[in-house]
């Protein structure tokens, strides 16, 4: 398959299990390769084994180029790139909205995250053996809200977003800064849940999952009994297509910066922003519509691409490309709401 193909797109998960095969023949075959890959597991490992292997045949591995994580990461720069002035700080809300007959996921997303989650000591392992030197941060340190914390813009509670987004920013932002000389951003990420009955819903549903994630019994239980375990959220069947043409997602940024010229070391910031991307449906539309523009990104805008290859976030691989623009045409949209002094 790899012999046969400039570009492959994975969609094969959970990708712990499947997707470094894909990688290997990919490399061994000087084909690229783009995968919706939401496992930072994943994601990380395969950037300490093969990004040396990857550069020397000059072949790009880009992993998250679907939902996770194209709006989030694609999101930052797009906002960086509209403020008038130094980026510092982001924090994202996802909302996500669904039409009279709710919300459904498929299960196979559900099954990454009981893997990931019952394997975290693994992942801070491998972070903690690649010695990363630590990220710079220009302004005051972004604070973390509370594990439950209202959003007054958005009027609704909001809880930590436990998907790969922030490990997927966090490794772009890296690469900008210490290739292109970039100003990093820190980032936060939410996602909103409505009023407090769906707080106390979901913190239910939460401590479950935490509960029995540690255990191997607990593992399979979770993995057998998805639409139980989850409150009905996700099912081996997925959503119906009348819930997937009645859903979509706004995620929302509200960032913070300087002005130009204005010192950083003794100022607080005093410019803040706020942008948007909106899409259809995350999994089943937005998802391929995101990787399929990735793709053809990765095929027309060769010159705009990292000089090498290597393995990278979509972030890292397309932000200086037309992929926003190419997003923007075909629904997912990229919007400025407000920009002000403070």
């Amino acid at each position: 398959m790899a012999k046969q193909a400039t570009v492959v797109l994975n969609c094969v998960g959970p990708y712990r299990h499947y997707g470094e095969p894909v990688v290997k023949a990919c490399i061994e075959n000087g084909t690229s390769c783009i995968d919706i890959c939401g496992e930072p597991q994943f994601l990380e490992l395969m950037y300490w084994k093969y990004h040396e292997q990857a550069a020397e045949k000059g072949v790009y591995i880009i992993g998250s180029s679907g939902f996770d994580s194209i709006p989030a990461d694609l999101g930052v720069i797009y906002t960086r790139n509209k403020m008038n002035g130094t980026l510092t700080a982001v924090e994202s809300f996802l909302t996500v909205n669904s039409g009279p007959e709710g919300l459904c996921i498929h299960d196979g997303t559900w099954k990454s995250a009981v893997y990931g989650f019952g394997d975290q000591r693994n992942l801070r392992k491998l972070r903690n053996e690649s010695h990363p030197k630590p990220i710079p941060f220009v302004g005051p340190k972004l604070k973390r809200r509370w594990p439950v914390s209202y959003c007054r813009e958005l009027k609704s509670y909001s809880i930590p977003f436990l998907g790969a987004d922030v490990s997927v920013v966090r490794r772009t932002q890296r690469y900008l800064h210490e290739n292109l000389g970039e100003s990093p951003v820190q980032y936060t990420a939410y996602v909103t849940v409505g009023g407090i009955t769906s707080v106390i819903k979901l913190m239910f549903a939460g401590l479950f999952f935490l509960f029995f994630v540690k255990f191997g019994i607990g593992r399979q239980l979770l993995i057998k009994f998805p639409w139980l375990f989850s409150f009905g959220y996700f099912s081996k069947q997925g959503p119906t297509q009348k819930q997937i043409d009645a859903s979509s997602f706004t995620l929302t940024f509200f960032g913070q910066g300087y002005s130009h010229g204005l010192s950083v070391d003794k100022n607080k910031p005093n410019i803040r922003i706020c942008t948007q991307v909106k899409g259809p449906e995350a999994g089943y539309v937005a998802t391929p519509i995101a990787m399929v523009q990735a793709a053809m990104t990765l095929l027309n805008d060769a010159s705009d691409l990292p000089k090498a290859g290597g393995v990278f976030t979509p972030g890292a691989a397309f932000s200086r490309t037309k992929l926003i623009d190419r997003l923007n045409q075909r629904g997912i949209e990229f919007s400025v709401i407000s920009s002000s002094e403070v």
